[in-house]
Parts: C-alpha cells; structure tokens; sequence
C-alpha cells in the first residue's frame, strides 16, 4: 500500500507576509511580478498618482501584450503563404509544358492557398491547347482599366469584368477579387483570385506574395513555343 502525500496548503496572507519581511530582496529577483499587484495608494475618496501611473501601466502592459500576439499570428501567417509560394515557384521552375505551368498555378491557388475562384487568362491570337485564351484586343475592350497600372487591383469590381474574369456563373458568387497583370517585356495574360466575401479583398490588402507568383509566371510562359501575343 502506497501512502498519499498531503497536497499543499493554501498559504495565507501572514505566512505570505512573514516571508517577505524575511526576505526583502524578492521582488529584486522577480520584478516580473511588480506590474501584476494591486497596491492602493488612496487618501480618502482620492487616487494618488502613484497607484494611477501603476494602472496605467499595467493597462499599456495587456494592450502590447495583445499587439504582440497578433504581430506573432501575423509572422505565422507570412510564413505559411511564403511556403506555399516557394512551392508554387518551384514547380513553375520545374513545369516542361504549358499544360503543366497552368495546372500548377490554377491547382496551387485553389489547393494550397484555398482560393475558391482562379482564373488564369493567357494572352493569343489563336485559341492555344490548353487553359482559356483570348486576343490582347478584346481583354483590353473587357478589362482594360485593370490591365493599363501594371499594379495588382483589388476590391469589388464591376459585373461585366467579373464575367470577363470569372464566367458569369462564378461571376454571380464573388464579391471581391484581387487582379494582376502578366507583364515581362510585353503583356501575356491576367491572373486574377476571387472571393465571395466582398470585404476579403480590400484596395489596401497586401497583395506581395500574390505580385510575386505573377512576375514568376510571366517570366515562365514566354520560354514555351507558343503564341503568345506580346503588348508593350
């Protein structure tokens, strides 16, 4: 039979009392603890200055504990969205066909980065074998203000270019979207991401990762025989 050990006492506050006049060097060693007390410094119906600073204090200590948490989700989220894209590059790097290069954006982007709206337009005069192809003319009659900053645009677009981009039965579910030009010494296409929140994809969101794929994929497709129609 084994015996049970007697579980710790509660120390009370003349035992907690009596060790700190033992030791009056605790809180040199755990000044940590400092901002967590409630020591009252009050005159009657008055607050002193002292106990004021030390609210002060600790609220400042729970507000940059809570900035710090979400610059903490903020770092973790980067780092998810730069592994996939490192992936992403990689394969574009590795693709040996057209097929392939647009399997890859278009996979990556609805697998990976858990897009639910991809669409990947590629540039020619002549209907190409695989992915969607339209002439440089009529993208521009279509979605030409998107195109003429060489910038990512985002937020709630007009119907007529979410039909361009999306068809008009995809058209009808998103509510924003975030747009990019194919550019590499001449236009070859636009790759744009959608999403049926229309608040998702703001004119402030940070677009780098998705302006990075985009200048990958522009330097990627040129190097296959194919028609692509280059617009300066």
């Amino acid at each position: 039979m084994t015996d049970k050990q007697d579980s710790p006492k509660p120390l009370d506050s003349e035992t907690v009392a009596a060790y700190l006049r033992l030791h009056p060097e605790f809180f040199i060693d755990h000044d940590e603890l400092i901002p967590e007390l409630r020591i009252p410094h009050k005159r009657g119906d008055t607050v002193s200055l002292v106990e004021r600073q030390v609210k002060l204090l600790r609220e400042r200590n729970v507000e940059m504990r809570h900035r710090l948490a979400q610059l903490m989700d903020v770092a973790r989220d980067n780092d998810r969205l730069f592994d996939k894209t490192r992936r992403l590059v990689l394969d574009l790097l590795d693709a040996g066909s057209l097929e392939e290069v647009v399997s890859c954006v278009e996979d990556s982007l609805r697998r990976e980065f858990q897009v639910p709206f991809v669409s990947l337009i590629l540039f020619s005069d002549i209907a190409l074998p695989v992915g969607r192809s339209v002439s440089s003319a009529e993208a521009h009659q279509a979605i030409g203000g998107l195109l003429s900053g060489g910038k990512t645009v985002c937020g709630v677009l007009r119907d007529h270019e979410l039909n361009f981009l999306f068809g008009s039965e995809a058209a009808a579910q998103v509510g924003s979207a975030a747009v990019v030009s194919l550019s590499h010494q001449g236009l070859h296409g636009v790759l744009a991401i959608g999403s049926a929140d229309p608040q998702h994809y703001k004119s402030s969101l940070g677009t780098l990762f998705l302006g990075y794929i985009a200048e990958v994929l522009a330097r990627v497709l040129p190097g296959f025989a194919m028609p692509l129609r280059s617009v300066r």
